[in-house]
């Protein structure tokens, strides 16, 4: 899905430059929605052969380079196979407020440095863990700030899960010939902030590694 993203965006230039970034790249995307499918022990058949997924950035420079990248040429290269893009659409922006529900549409990652055996190592939090709303709110803060230049705003940043929604995920990535696996998961929740850090949250995703489809939400109520 991410070479898919990477290669549709038009502007050769903004593709090579997010590519190469070992920094935050500021877009987010679902998991694939397979509307009418039949599940098979290691695999997924689409009935009429249709998927569909969606992307999210606050850079709206990177979105209409994007689109203009999948008019341009109707057709991507999935799991090899050749697919047709049927349709490009543009959703409306939610109604931003200071709380609101969401869901994510893919799995919430938030990690943090344990000492094993002398050694730092990279250690997968889990809902059960503060830390891992702590590093949510920290994660939000610094992406916020590494975009927009600065914050001045208040820092209070509040998520609470409904505890019954909560799904554990094991994400596999391959990366050069080897594996990354990633304890994550998917959720409804509250989030409660300044109106500007809930619309990034919506725009950028929530957690970290949010361009390699991690964290991405959307608005499933009211708030205030």
């Amino acid at each position: 899905m991410s070479a898919i993203i990477y290669n549709k965006i038009a502007d050769l230039d903004l593709a090579h430059e997010l590519h190469a970034s070992k920094d935050y790249k500021f877009f987010t995307f679902s998991q694939i929605f397979v509307s009418q499918r039949k599940n098979l022990p290691n695999f997924m058949i689409s009935r009429d052969g249709k998927i569909s997924f969606f992307i999210s950035s606050p850079n709206d420079q990177l979105i209409k380079s994007m689109v203009e990248g999948y008019l341009e040429d109707g057709q991507v290269n999935f799991m090899g196979q050749k697919l047709l893009v049927d349709r490009v659409e543009l959703l409306k922006m939610p109604e931003i407020k200071t709380r609101m529900q969401m869901r994510t549409l893919s799995p919430l990652v938030a990690r943090t440095q344990k000492e094993v055996d002398g050694k730092l190592k990279t250690w997968d939090l889990n809902p059960n863990d503060l830390k891992f709303y702590e590093n949510l709110q920290n994660n939000l803060l610094n992406k916020y700030i590494k975009f927009n230049g600065n914050y001045e705003g208040d820092t209070y940043v509040k998520i609470v899960p409904k505890i019954e929604s909560i799904k554990r995920k094991r994400i596999t990535i391959p990366k050069k010939g080897q594996e990354t696996h990633h304890r994550c998961f998917l959720m409804k929740l509250e989030i409660e902030a300044d109106k500007r850090l809930v619309e990034f949250v919506y725009d950028c995703g929530l957690g970290e590694k949010n361009s390699m489809g991690f964290g991405m939400v959307e608005k499933t109520g009211n708030g205030d």
